[in-house]
């Protein structure tokens, strides 16, 4: 494995040191208060979000390609080990923040694994339609939990529905001057996102309440957060038994394919955008260097974020200089500004989550997914649904479930295509349809994907309703293979059957635009024997003009 450091950070440009210092600082006013909310949705010790931004930074401002992705704390990858962990440990106990930061350390494994045997294609699994319902559904299951700080409610279910349910239960103990807080909160951020985005509304919403808070001595009646520790974090190893590893796998699998498929996504828009090369395994290696200084500093999971990335370029970051100021920032307030964290509310804290997941529901790229697809707005909706009613961890693995058979569906079913007389007497592409041929005497058809187990019969099924039913008696069958290319057992063995019954019959098969990867399978599998070398060719023309050679077949212009 070939080791290039510091990707993000070179080649140094010194006139754009100052910018991007700027933008750091820029960037730490913004989203301290976020990285502060995610520990509302990993159910962590407040201080531990101010971890995420701190030693995970930098591990991939080192490690790392990417000059814009910003790593740090996400609400789609806590909700997944939130779930799941609050089963196994009371959320916040000192046990559940070891069992987080040995999650965290698992995701830095898988992340590594990944790096060394080039798997970051497993974040193609998790198609764009599923990833904008599931983290619908995060944003929906996130702005419940937060609801009930939000109106002083206590709401201990885990469930999302359930939730709801102890919302309507215990609405007794709806409290006016927390509800009113949470309802000035909100409006502000909202407000301040619509008119001045990159205005630090909820920085100054924090430091003002928290000045309120300790002023007035709000404590004796709305709920705070408490005493906070300052310092840098300590460094140690979290433990886990064999047994506690086997049963956090799973969750820190979730993860994985969260940081891959999001942290992709977002290095390589940002890439295009700004016409640079980012190294995607340098990148998996720097996000597993950044998950590994999580654990080790008592952090929990962090990922490439989309909206914190979004927000560094806003503030004019340009390479990761902006993210190691952010962190340097970062360490300034954890040892000097902790104490006057305790005084902050926690609803102030829980509308600030609100509205990051008001944020996590796309619904403009909903109502796009059902202008085009109805049927893939519809999956995103059930996948939507399976975060909210079965839970996250389930979500995102029942997502990456439909994403491949989605895939598997359109390669059992692909389109197939005959060449017909078209209206102008030009050969055209219609659909294969049983009683339609090219010419008297010939059919070529086209097949719009590879040939495996699961279409072969398809395939077989297809080529025997076409001669059976075309108009008049078939001589030669041209298959179209451009969209082949590669050939299993399964369905080598059902071609051979069939090349042999079309022979016993008259009708001879030939192969056009064969690749050379589908001829070495059909090589292999003995179909180029079973058919004849002399009837595959690299073009569909060759294939035709061997048919005229053949039989007078009158072959017009492709249409």
């Amino acid at each position: 494995m070939r080791l290039s450091l510091f990707g993000g950070l070179l080649p140094f440009k010194p006139r754009e040191a100052g910018r991007d210092l700027l933008a750091g600082v820029t960037l730490a006013s913004m989203n301290i208060p976020q990285v502060l909310g995610y520990t509302r949705i990993a159910a962590m010790p407040v201080v531990t979000g101010l971890y995420t931004v701190l030693l995970p930074l930098v591990a991939f401002a080192i490690f790392g390609s990417s000059r814009h992705l910003v790593v740090a704390a996400d609400s789609a990858t806590a909700a997944i080990f939130s779930s799941s962990l609050s089963n196994m440990a009371e959320p916040g106990s000192p046990e559940y923040v070891g069992l987080v930061a040995v999650v965290a350390l698992l995701t830095a494994g898988l992340l590594l694994l990944a790096r060394l045997f080039k798997l970051g294609f497993l974040a193609n699994f998790l198609s764009r339609t599923v990833l904008v319902g599931f983290l619908t559904g995060v944003g929906f299951q996130v702005g419940v939990a937060m609801i009930g700080d939000m109106l002083g409610i206590e709401t201990p279910a885990n469930l999302t529905y359930r939730k709801v349910g102890e919302l309507f239960e215990n609405a007794r103990q709806f409290e006016l001057e927390t509800s009113g807080l949470s309802l000035l909160v909100v409006s502000a951020i909202l407000l301040g996102r619509r008119f001045a985005p990159r205005f630090p509304v909820a920085l100054v919403a924090v430091v003002g309440m928290i000045a309120a808070s300790a002023k007035l001595h709000l404590e004796a009646r709305i709920a705070v957060i408490g005493p906070v520790p300052g310092g840098l974090p300590s460094i140690a190893f979290p433990e886990a038994s064999f047994t506690q590893i086997l049963a956090l796998l799973p969750v820190a699998a979730s993860c994985f394919v969260m940081i891959i498929a999001q942290s992709a996504a977002t290095a390589r828009v940002y890439a295009v955008r700004h016409r640079e090369v980012v190294d995607e395994n340098a990148d998996i290696l720097g996000l597993s260097a950044a998950n590994a200084a999580a654990a080790l500093s008592g952090a929990f999971v962090v990922n490439g974020s989309p909206t914190q990335t979004a927000m560094a370029e806003s503030a004019g970051a340009r390479s990761q200089i902006t993210q190691l100021a952010f962190a340097a920032v970062v360490a300034l307030v954890l040892m000097f500004l902790t104490e006057p964290l305790q005084y902050l509310p926690r609803c102030v804290l829980a509308s600030i989550v609100f509205t990051i997941a008001i944020g996590m529901i796309d619904a403009k790229a909903l109502r796009s997914i059902l202008a085009e697809s109805r049927g893939e707005f519809y999956l995103a909706i059930f996948t939507a649904a399976a975060v909210v009613f079965i839970g996250v961890e389930e979500g995102i693995l029942l997502a990456i479930g439909l994403s491949l058979i989605r895939h598997v569906k359109h390669s059992y079913n692909p389109h197939t295509q005959v060449l017909a007389p078209s209206e102008t007497g030009r050969w055209a592409p219609a659909p294969a349809k049983p009683g339609i041929e090219t010419e008297p005497g010939l059919i070529v058809y086209r097949f719009g994907a590879d040939l495996f187990y699961a279409n072969e019969e398809r395939f077989v099924t297809e080529v025997r309703a076409l001669l059976d039913h075309a108009p008049t008696k078939i001589r030669w069958f041209v298959i179209d293979a451009g969209a082949v290319t590669d050939l299993d057992y399964s369905a080598a063995a059902s071609i051979r059957s069939l090349l042999e019954d079309l022979s016993a019959s008259g009708v001879q098969i030939a192969f056009g635009r064969v690749s050379s990867y589908l001829r070495s399978d059909m090589d292999r599998h003995g179909v180029t024997a079973a058919v004849g070398e002399r009837w595959i060719f690299p073009t569909l023309h060759e294939a035709l003009a061997a048919t005229k050679k053949g039989a007078e077949v009158n072959i017009p212009a492709l249409g």
